[in-house]
C-alpha cells in the first residue's frame, strides 16, 4: 500500500530520517520500533506530510503522495495519532467523533438557512455511524462524557473510533501505548487487530513495548540513528545481534 524511497530529512545539521526505503503491505500491521531520537516520529511526520521531505519519494497506491498537506492525505485515507491525545476536550465523545467527516452540509451558512432536512439527515447517518464506532470500541457508557474527562488509554480508543468515522486506509499509531494501564492496553491491542482482520485496515506503529508489538504486528521495522537497521518478524528482530547493541543497548547484547 505504502512505498518509501530513498526518503532524508535533515534539521539544520541533524539528519533526523536517512535515506530510509521500505514497504507497508495492504491489510497488515507493521511495527515501528527503535531507540528515542532513531528518527522514528519524524519519519511518521514526513510520511503524514506535517515535514516536507529534504529529498525522497512516497507513494500511496503507486501514485505520489510526497508532500501532500495532512488535509490533502486525510482525504486519501491517511490518518496519524499522536502520542498525546487530540481530542476537542469540552466536546462529548459522541460529537468527537461525528464532526470527523469533511464536506457535512452544516458548515456551510447557507446551507443552515435553505437546506435544514438535508442536515438533519446527515446528522442521524453520522449519529448512527458514531453509536456503531461506540459499540465497537466499548466506549457506550461514555458517550455523553467530555472527552477531556477519558483517562489517557479512553483517549487512544477515541482517536481509533475518528479513524473508523472515516473508514481510513491506513492508519499511523504513534505510541498507542503510551501512559495506558495494561487493561486499557489490552483492550486497545483486541481493537486494532479486529480492525485489522475483520475490516482490512492497514496499520504503522511505533511503540516501545516489545510485548505488545510482537503480539499485534506481521512484521517490525527497526530504526537506529535515522535508518533502517532491519525489517523482519519479531523473533527474528529479537535474536538480531545488531538489533539487540542498537535498541537493547550493548549491555544485553554482551550478556546474552
Amino acid at each position: 500500500m505504502l512505498k518509501i524511497k530513498n526518503l532524508d530529512k535533515w534539521f539544520g545539521g541533524i539528519h533526523a530520517v536517512n535515506n530510509v526505503s521500505l514497504s507497508i503491505e495492504t491489510g497488515k500491521i507493521t511495527g515501528l520500533i527503535g531507540p528515542n531520537g532513531a528518527g522514528k516520529t519524524t519519519l511518521f511526520n514526513v510520511i503524514a506530510g506535517l515535514h516536507l521531505p529534504t529529498s525522497g519519494q512516497v507513494f500511496l497506491n503507486e501514485v505520489e503522495i510526497t508532500g501532500l498537506p495532512p488535509h490533502a492525505l486525510f482525504a486519501k485515507g491517511v490518518m496519524r495519532t499522536f502520542q498525546i491525545a487530540h481530542e476537542f476536550s469540552t466536546l462529548t465523545v459522541r460529537d468527537n467523533l461525528m464532526m470527523v467527516p469533511p464536506g457535512q452540509s452544516g458548515e456551510t451558512l447557507f446551507n443552515v438557512w435553505l437546506r435544514a432536512d438535508k442536515i438533519r439527515q446527515e446528522e442521524k447517518h453520522l449519529e448512527e455511524k458514531a453509536e456503531e464506532v461506540l459499540s465497537f470500541l466499548n466506549l457506550q457508557k461514555l458517550a455523553d462524557e467530555p472527552a477531556g474527562n477519558l483517562s489517557g488509554g479512553q483517549k487512544k480508543l477515541l482517536e481509533l473510533g475518528r479513524c473508523m468515522m472515516v473508514d481510513a486506509k491506513i492508519v499511523f499509531l504513534d505510541e498507542v501505548g503510551a501512559g495506558v494501564n495494561r487493561t486499557l492496553l489490552n483492550h486497545l491491542g483486541e481493537a486494532i487487530i479486529r480492525l485489522n482482520q475483520e475490516r482490512g485496515y492497514t496499520f504503522c506503529m511505533i511503540e516501545h513495548d516489545m510485548e505488545f508489538i510482537g503480539k499485534l504486528s506481521d512484521s517490525v521495522v527497526v530504526m537506529a540513528e535515522g535508518s533502517v537497521l532491519a525489517m523482519d518478524s519479531i523473533e527474528a528482530i529479537k535474536k538480531n545481534p545488531d538489533v539487540i547493541e542498537a535498541y537493547l543497548g550493548r549491555g544485553m547484547k554482551n550478556k546474552s
